[in-house]
């Protein structure tokens, strides 16, 4: 008899490409699933499962983990968060945000291991200031293209899987530019191009319609980013039909969702422009202080000036979006479940440590918006053919061992928009790459996880 170096038995093994779940045992030796059978097995880590899920790892297609790196002491405080509620593989350099040097950020997992495994794109924002355009309300001129465009070819020789952009963030970005960029992957039939909206609220159609546009041209994929954050503003009816028009037409398209009715970002970015409020039809006490001295205080107009003035990095959350909408996107058939994630210090917003079991606990369980399978689905199985992954999403003997072990009449996110950080409840058991991550509740090895 082969002795396996992790056993969970007694599980109801759930793989979303099946109907319903299976009670089943499962065997892992090495960084692999062995066996998934009805036998008994023996092996040197046992993991009782009964009347617990058996998920494959779930898949985070939008996170800003790196946004830790060298922004502070501890590289990995998002990473770690995302990895408590389920986690086991993300990707970051979203919203056109990203390290530069890919292979530095990619070298250091590997030496130093993850909390999770990492994919990354390049960021078109953080290729514009290495290029040296610093002017966001102003396209970049053919050199400062054909620098990015450098940037992005070392940045994909060293691993990285596409170029996202925050068209949102640089205004003045403009087709030729967009186009002059995206020249540098045709060299990668893999790449993956993803897209933080230009425009939203009364114009959200407009900025769906520019993210499919984008892929039309330059013939790569799209993924847009938290489409509900662009769109739920009673505007998401007419967002989704550009949306699914653009696919039945054959363009590849899709999205990605959170759930929560408040976005997040810094006040000092073009989204806080002159005229936001108005065009969401908000108030500044819609606007809460994210972090720092005035943490989980709602804004005034005062407030708001002086920060926006004082410290432009401050986060803000907004809570702007209709709640009915956003169910409306989780729902969607081409939409993915992310967190948009990023916790410093501890403060930030609660989906960076709440995303996938809100929607498993909230949506699915709950309001029944979702079935586990849907809601499976869109965190593990669909991400994971999104980015090519093979071996992971899913639950079958050869599979990497990324699996989360959770109970469903309980699991919920705990984290509050005053406590962004708590850890949720009903995750027992996190595995990455066949070894435990967190074992009965708590965080064991937080090294596991490498770039992909």
């Amino acid at each position: 008899m082969i002795i396996m170096d992790v056993v969970i038995k007694n599980g109801l093994v759930f793989d979303p490409r099946w109907e319903k779940p299976q009670r089943l045992n499962v065997g892992l030796k090495g960084e692999k699933i062995a066996v998934i059978t009805e036998k008994g097995l023996t092996g040197e880590t046992v993991i009782d499962a009964e009347g617990k899920v058996v998920s494959p790892g779930f898949i985070n297609i939008h996170s800003h983990s790196d946004k830790n790196f060298k922004g502070q002491g501890y590289y990995f405080e998002t990473a770690e968060s995302e990895l408590k509620m389920g986690v086991t593989t993300l990707v970051g350099g979203n919203c056109g945000v990203s390290p530069i040097d890919f292979k530095e950020y990619r070298d250091y997992i590997n030496e130093n291991g993850a909390p999770n495994n990492y994919l990354g794109f390049m960021g078109h924002t953080s290729l514009r200031a290495a290029a040296g355009k610093q002017d966001r309300y102003t396209p970049a001129n053919a050199g400062e293209i054909a620098k990015m465009r450098d940037f992005l070819k070392r940045g994909m020789e060293s691993g990285a899987i596409g170029l996202s952009f925050g068209l949102e963030y640089a205004p003045g970005t403009d087709m030729e530019e967009i186009s002059g960029v995206c020249e540098a992957l045709k060299e990668f039939p893999d790449a993956l191009l993803s897209a933080h909206y230009r425009y939203d609220a009364d114009r959200a159609s407009e900025g769906v319609e520019e993210m499919i546009e984008i892929s039309k041209t330059t013939g790569i994929p799209m993924q847009i980013s938290h489409l509900n954050s662009g769109i739920c503003f009673g505007r998401a009816k007419d967002s989704l039909e550009v949306f699914h028009r653009a696919r039945a037409n054959g363009i590849d398209v899709m999205a990605d969702c959170y759930p929560y009715n408040a976005f997040s970002t810094y006040i000092g970015s073009a989204v806080f422009d002159p005229g936001c409020l108005e065009k969401w039809n908000a108030g500044y006490e819609d606007l809460q202080v994210a972090e720092g001295e005035f943490a989980g205080q709602r804004c005034t107009e005062e407030l708001f000036n002086r920060l926006r003035s004082e410290n432009p990095d401050i986060y803000l959350n907004a809570f702007v979006m209709k709640e009915e909408e956003v169910v409306e996107v989780l729902k969607d058939p081409f939409t993915m479940i992310a967190s948009d994630g990023l916790l410093r210090g501890g403060q930030g917003h609660p989906r960076v440590s709440g995303t996938f079991p809100r929607v498993l606990g909230r949506y699915s369980r709950e309001l029944k918006a979702l079935t586990l399978k849907e809601a499976l689905y869109k965190m593990t199985t669909m991400p994971a053919e999104r980015l090519r992954l093979r071996g992971r999403g899913v639950l079958e003997e050869g599979a990497f061992g990324d699996i989360v072990i959770f109970d469903y009449s309980v699991i919920i996110d705990k984290a509050d928009f005053t406590r962004p950080a708590l850890s949720p409840e009903g995750i027992e058991y996190v595995l990455v790459n066949g070894r435990p991550a967190v074992f009965d509740g708590k965080v064991v090895n937080k090294k596991l996880g490498r770039a992909l």
